[in-house]
C-alpha cells in the first residue's frame, strides 16, 4: 500500500503522470477495468505513442496501482481494490481544496522511531511532507488540524501508533513572528512556484473557444495533471501568514473554471472509448 501512495512524485507531464491521472479519475468510473487498445486511444489524444503508453502502464503495475486482467480474451487492467481509499481521499483533495482561517486549530505530530527502524522512520516524513505538513524539527512536524486524519491513517499504515504522538493545538506561540516561522517549517517559494508555473500552464487551456469532447479531454488531462500534486503540497495556511499576493486563490479559482468547462465533455469522449460496441 506504501508503494500505492508514494506515487505521487511522478513529474507532471509526464506519460506516467497523466496515464496516473487518467486512472484516477475514470477508471472508477467506468466499473474498475480497462482494456489495454482503450488506454493507448485516451494516450493517443495526448500525443503520446503506444510504446510510451505501454511502458508508463508497466510503472503503474509495479506500483501496485493497476492489476493485469483479462476480460472475455480481451488484455486489460484492473485498479487495485486497496487503491480506492487513496483515490478517493485524492478526489477530495484535487478538488475540495481547502485553507486554514487564523483561528482555526493546528495538528503536531511528534515522533521517536529507534535507529533500527531508520527506513520506516524515513518512510514516515516521506508521507507527512505528501500531504502538506510543515518541519518544525526533524522529529516535530506541524500541518492543519483538518489533516489530522491522514496523519491518524499514515501511522496506522505504516505500524508506528506507539511510536508518535499527534496533538491538537491552538495558533502557536513562538519566538518572533508566526509568519517567520511558518517561511520556515514550509518551503513557502516552492510552493508558490508551483502555484505561479500552474497558472501559466492553464492560461492556454481554459478558454471559451468551442472544441469537441476529444480537445475537451486533452485540456481537461492536462490540467488536472498540473494541478492534483499542488493540493498535497500545500495545506491552505492563512492568508495572514502568507506572502503578500499569494497565488494560492488564483489558482483554486483557475482550476474550478477548468472543471466547470471541461470535465462533463472530458468524460463523454472516455465514455465513448469505454462503451461496448
Amino acid at each position: 500500500m506504501s508503494a500505492i501512495l508514494d506515487d505521487m512524485d511522478s513529474r507532471p507531464g509526464s506519460t506516467t503522470s497523466l496515464l496516473r491521472t487518467i486512472v484516477g479519475l475514470y477508471l472508477r468510473r467506468v466499473g474498475g477495468w480497462v482494456s489495454v487498445a482503450t488506454l493507448i486511444a485516451l494516450m493517443e489524444q495526448l500525443d503520446t505513442p503506444a510504446a510510451r503508453t505501454r511502458t508508463a502502464v508497466t510503472r503503474l503495475v509495479k506500483k501496485d496501482l493497476l492489476l493485469p486482467k483479462t476480460v472475455d480474451r480481451v488484455a486489460g487492467y484492473e485498479l487495485n481494490p486497496q487503491a480506492a481509499g487513496m483515490l478517493e481521499k485524492g478526489d477530495r483533495r484535487i478538488y475540495a481544496a481547502r485553507s486554514m482561517r487564523s483561528d482555526d486549530p493546528w495538528c503536531l505530530v511528534s515522533f521517536s522511531i529507534p535507529e533500527e527502524s531508520r527506513a520506516v522512520r524515513h518512510q514516515l516524513r516521506r508521507r507527512l511532507h505528501w500531504i502538506g505538513c510543515g518541519t518544525v524539527s526533524p522529529a516535530l512536524w506541524i500541518c492543519p488540524d483538518y489533516l489530522s486524519a491522514e496523519v491518524d491513517d499514515i501511522l496506522d499504515d505504516l505500524r508506528l501508533r506507539e511510536h508518535a504522538t499527534v496533538f491538537r493545538t491552538d495558533r502557536p506561540r513562538v519566538s518572533g513572528e508566526l509568519r517567520d516561522a511558518i517561511a520556515q517549517w514550509w518551503d513557502l517559494d516552492s510552493l508558490e512556484r508551483m502555484h505561479r508555473e500552474f497558472l501559466i500552464t492553464l492560461d492556454p487551456l481554459v478558454t471559451t473557444d468551442l472544441v469537441d469532447p476529444a480537445a475537451a479531454f486533452s485540456r481537461y488531462i492536462r490540467g488536472v495533471d498540473s494541478w492534483r500534486v499542488i493540493p498535497y503540497l500545500d495545506p491552505g495556511l492563512p492568508a495572514d501568514l502568507l506572502p503578500a499576493e499569494w497565488p494560492g486563490s488564483d489558482s483554486t479559482r483557475v482550476f474550478g473554471e477548468l472543471t466547470q468547462r471541461y470535465a462533463d465533455d472530458a468524460w463523454a469522449h472516455v465514455e465513448t472509448l469505454t462503451s461496448p460496441r
